[in-house]
């Protein structure tokens, strides 16, 4: 008796696949791709604005400042003028900043000390004192350029070995002895803040009580504000 083999079994249909499973496979590969793009736009360095130093202009600066102290001294009122290449030259020579390949000075901080500080912080994400020094410690650069009566500042930082750009524009002032910052617009690296998240980040940082004190105008300072591209600062002999 000759055995007839057994046909072959027909392959299962493939199960289709739910449209809520294609829709979270879409979604985490969206994810993964804005992040992508998130951190190429954020380590793009964006070019400096054009702005010019030099001995000569910081000598101009420096001649305007000593010219404006002894008028203050003598009683009288006085308003010092510096255009974009001395307020650019001033600080070029007189900013404490990292050299490049300089790893940014680094806080060690107590975890108890953190925990507490974190509990008592009047505003939560408020940036501390180690913060702002982390910070400062890793600026590289720093340029600002004045048009009308807004400043756009231009800084470079130090992040794990890697250089970043922030760009920040907006209206300077001076408000009950205070420097005053009302931001218009920035970018970190190519990506774009929010104008809320900026708004909201400046003021914590500007009323944070750590960093109050550093913004305290000196005593002799009236005003403070960008005019026709140039820095004007008013002096009177303080009360």
């Amino acid at each position: 008796m000759t055995n007839v083999p057994a046909p072959n079994p027909l392959p299962m249909p493939a199960k289709p696949v739910s449209p809520w499973v294609w829709a979270f496979r879409l979604l985490r590969w969206s994810t993964y791709l804005v992040a992508v793009v998130t951190l190429i736009l954020l380590l793009h360095k964006n070019p400096p604005p054009p702005v010019q130093s030099s001995p000569e202009a910081a000598a101009r600066a420096e001649e305007k400042l000593q010219a404006v102290q002894q008028s203050v001294s003598q009683g009288q009122k006085a308003t010092l003028r510096l255009d974009e290449s001395e307020l650019n030259s001033y600080l070029a020579t007189h900013l404490d900043l990292a050299k490049e390949g300089e790893a940014p000075s680094s806080t060690i901080v107590n975890p108890s000390t953190a925990t507490d500080a974190s509990q008592t912080s009047e505003g939560a994400g408020s940036p501390t004192a180690a913060d702002v020094e982390q910070m400062r410690s890793s600026v590289r650069d720093v340029k600002v350029q004045m048009e009308g009566d807004q400043v756009h500042a231009y800084v470079i930082f130090d992040v794990h070995g890697k250089d970043m750009t922030l760009d920040l524009v907006g209206k300077l002032g001076a408000q009950s002895g205070y420097l005053k910052f009302e931001p218009v617009s920035g970018q970190l690296g190519a990506l774009p803040i929010p104008q809320s998240t900026l708004e909201s980040a400046v003021q914590r940082l500007m009323e944070s009580p750590e960093n109050r004190e550093k913004l305290r105008l000196p005593d002799d300072v009236r005003d403070l504000h960008i005019e026709n591209g140039q820095l004007v600062t008013t002096y009177d002999q303080p009360k």
